[in-house]
């Protein structure tokens, strides 16, 4: 199932709780190394004002879920504004404003940018626009919901990778998009999973650990 259909849902009888987590430690600057370099995950189409969509990558080994004895640590991001937990072990690619953790096919990827606060309309407008340089994307419809952060946008899409050169089999990739604000600062937090592969809980986690700084 994927996150945002749960959130919303719970948003409906009241707040969530907060979801518990591994052992954390900090990482100060605006994008300091986290493990190895590269990301098999890239993004498809331009944005038309908002961040282009995650796509998987065929070719990449399929990930599993992230397991319950994962250890987290906090992402201090001064150039971005904020800060969020990430996965220890995950690559790092990207600066300040634009930055993604990765581990084969499951990926985050926040991005800063200005811009007025984000509306359900706006948001999907966004996705119709990306959905003219990747016709296999879809989407649920945007919903306003509550995360500790403050209010935000939240939907799930899905894309499809290119076909796998020797199989051409392709993956799906499911991905929870987000819009935050504060201010004329827009965060997009985009947490993508192929399909089958169930990261509900930590990627829960991840979007509610979110902070403006």
């Amino acid at each position: 199932m994927p996150l945002f259909r749960f959130i919303s849902a719970a948003a409906a009888i009241g707040a969530l709780a907060l979801a518990g987590c591994g052992s954390s430690s900090s990482s100060g600057g605006g994008a300091s190394p986290v493990a190895n370099s590269g990301v098999t995950g890239t993004s498809a189409g331009s944005s038309g004002g908002g961040p282009a969509a995650l796509s998987g990558e065929a070719n990449a080994a399929r990930t599993g879920d992230i397991p319950d004895t994962q250890v987290f640590l906090v992402f201090a991001n001064r150039a971005g504004g904020y800060s969020m937990k990430y996965p220890e072990g995950w690559t790092q690619k990207g600066s300040g404003q634009d930055l993604t953790f990765a581990d084969k096919n499951n990926i985050v990827h926040v991005v800063i940018s200005r811009g007025a606060a984000p509306a359900p309309a706006t948001v999907a407008a966004q996705l119709r626009t990306l959905r003219a340089s990747s016709p296999a994307l879809s989407f649920t419809a945007p919903k306003t919901i509550q995360l500790p952060a403050g209010p935000a946008v939240g939907t799930t899409y899905t894309t499809q990778s290119a076909p796998n050169a020797v199989t051409g089999k392709r993956v799906t990739l499911v991905v929870d998009r987000y819009q935050l604000h504060r201010g004329t600062t827009v965060a997009t937090v985009d947490l993508g999973t192929p399909k089958g592969v169930d990261n509900v809980d930590a990627y829960k986690m991840m979007i509610r650990s979110f902070r403006w700084t």
